[in-house]
This record gives C-alpha cells, sequence and structure tokens, in this order.
C-alpha cells in the first residue's frame, strides 16, 4: 500500500499517534516579550501560568505554507486536518502548501480538510483517519469517510474566561465581559460555520457541567466517543466524566491535557469536549 501520512496544526492537541504515520505542525503563540512554539518541547504548564499573569497583549500564528510542505515529507498520500478557518489562516495555508506541493511531485495528493473546529474533535477526525489507514482503504476512499465522518461529531466548551479569545478578536468583548464575572463559566459549542458560539452562562462549575452533559443528551448520543480537553482542571474534567458515565453509560470517554494552543484559548480551568453523535 502507498504510503498515507496524516498531518495536523497543534491545535489537535497531538504529537504523535501509535497506528499510523503522523505529523504536528506547530502553532505559535506570541506577546511582546515571548514566543512559544506549540511543540513537543514546550513546558504547558509554565505557558498557561504564564499567559495567566500576563496583562499585554498576545496572539496566535498559524504554520506556513513551508511548514506544511516540510510536514508533507515524502508521501504519495496526505490527509491534512486544520483548525477551523474562521479562527486561523492555517486552513488556507495548507491549501497554498497542497498546490505547491502536488505541482512539484507528480502523482502526490493532498487533502486538506477544515474541520471548522479545533481541539478534542479535530482529535476525533485524526483517529477516524488512522482507523481508516489501518482498515487498509484507498486514499480516496478514507477522503470520502472523513468528510462523513465530520458531519457527526461536535465539540462543547466550558470556560471560565475569554480573555486570550477576546484580545485575538475571536469573540466579542461583551461576551468576554460577561465569562469574567466573578463565578460565570461561559457553556458554548463550535458552530457549522465554525465560530465559537456561547450558549448557557452558569454560576458555578457544577451547573457549567450539568449543561455539558444536557447538551450532550441533546445530541442523542447513547453512545461513541468524547474526547475532553482540559487546561489545569483535572478534577472539572474527572467529574464530567462520571456524569457522562451515569447519563450515557455506553458513552467511551477519554481525558487529557490541553497543550499549547488549546491551553491559551481554553485558558486556566477551562474545557473542551469533542463527541461522536449516536
Amino acid at each position: 500500500m502507498e504510503k498515507i501520512r496524516i498531518v495536523a496544526d497543534s491545535a489537535a492537541d497531538m504529537l504523535c499517534t501509535e497506528v499510523a504515520d503522523f505529523m504536528s505542525v506547530p502553532m505559535k503563540l506570541i506577546t511582546d516579550e515571548k514566543e512559544f512554539i506549540d511543540d513537543a518541547a514546550l513546558d504547558v504548564d509554565a505557558m498557561a501560568q504564564y499567559f495567566a499573569d500576563y496583562k499585554g497583549k498576545s496572539k496566535s500564528s498559524c504554520p506556513n505554507v513551508s511548514d506544511w510542505i516540510e510536514a508533507f515529507g515524502d508521501a504519495k498520500y496526505v490527509i491534512c486536518v486544520t483548525i477551523t478557518s474562521n479562527l486561523s489562516g492555517s486552513y488556507n495555508a495548507a491549501c497554498t502548501a497542497k498546490q505547491i506541493y502536488e505541482s512539484e511531485h507528480e502523482g502526490r495528493q493532498v487533502f486538506v480538510l477544515d474541520t471548522l473546529t479545533a481541539g478534542p474533535e479535530m482529535k476525533l477526525v485524526v483517529e477516524k483517519a488512522q482507523s481508516c489507514i489501518k482498515e487498509g482503504m484507498p486514499f480516496v476512499q478514507i477522503c470520502s469517510e472523513i468528510r462523513e465522518y465530520i458531519k457527526t461529531t461536535g465539540l462543547l466548551f466550558m470556560l471560565k474566561t475569554m480573555k486570550n479569545l477576546a484580545n485575538n478578536g475571536r469573540v466579542s468583548p461583551l461576551v468576554a465581559g460577561i465569562a469574567g464575572l466573578v463565578g460565570i463559566h461561559v457553556v458554548g459549542r463550535a458552530s457549522a460555520q465554525g465560530d465559537l458560539e456561547p450558549l448557557n452562562k452558569c454560576r458555578g462549575e457544577k451547573k457549567a457541567l450539568e449543561a455539558i452533559v444536557k447538551r450532550l443528551q441533546a445530541e442523542c448520543m447513547q453512545n461513541g466517543k468524547v474526547h475532553i480537553a482540559h487546561c489545569n482542571n483535572l478534577a472539572a474534567a474527572e467529574m464530567l466524566k462520571a456524569r457522562i458515565a451515569e447519563c450515557l453509560p455506553m458513552v467511551q470517554t477519554v481525558i487529557y491535557r490541553c497543550r499549547g494552543l488549546c491551553s491559551f484559548y481554553a485558558e486556566q480551568g477551562g474545557l473542551l469536549v469533542g463527541f461522536e453523535r449516536g
């Protein structure tokens, strides 16, 4: 079988895989003082604490075209998974890289997917691609399977603050101001257009977690996977996992820690929840 490589920007929260050839292309987090590269060497805890204390301007920076081309390597077939194009230029850079790569290497093909999401939902997509490769599916069929699969996934979030999202123009200052109120947790989702859509303003973490469980139940999810990514809030992630087990006992739930970019936007105490609709 011809070599198939999966490539994703670091918003997928993945550094390596056990099944398929995989490359993570790092995003960057930038302030007037420092630059953080979201790769395996990043001290995520130190970075998250730095941004929690930092009062100046900050921004994220997507991979450039040459970063993507380098990650494609010498693979004949590439499945390229990017963060939503409504939050980053990563998808556009990947599309340009695809055009250059295919024009310079006859017969090679790159499939670029704008996931319209981030974090654990992207991770689910990569895992689906891995599964298809393991089954020995042809490249064209894998691309088709992934297009259909992402129609059946979703992303929810619980945020205690939206400072970095507001500073980068990802949400309005008004919405960010609500999240900044003492005790208020914003629960929301990635919309069909790839934007962050607030749904509930909850006073207290427990109510916010219950709001997430109700959203999962409303999605008619009776089985499948849930990935919970947390930014230094393992206790809340475990509480959510326990409630999911009570309400949706057939669901397989995995907890892991956000890496750089997702920690930057989830901020301290935030949760990102990727799920499959049942």
